[in-house]
């Protein structure tokens, strides 16, 4: 039996529609210290969803 993927990291605008937020919330989150997201290209940003889980509460 093949096991449901589950992705380790969202962008911002997936996380926010995943955890029912706004993006500017995901991002003022991060600015605040509360999510820590990781750069990894010059133009895209992505957040580890096992953090993003734990911090909203959500069982994945």
């Amino acid at each position: 039996m093949r096991e449901k993927l589950e992705k380790k990291n969202y962008r911002a605008k997936e996380a926010a529609k995943v955890f029912g937020v706004g993006l500017s919330t995901i991002w003022a989150y991060a600015k605040q210290g509360k999510l820590h997201p990781k750069k990894i290209s010059d133009k895209v940003t992505v957040f580890n969803a096992d953090e993003l889980h734990k911090f909203f509460k959500v069982e994945a």
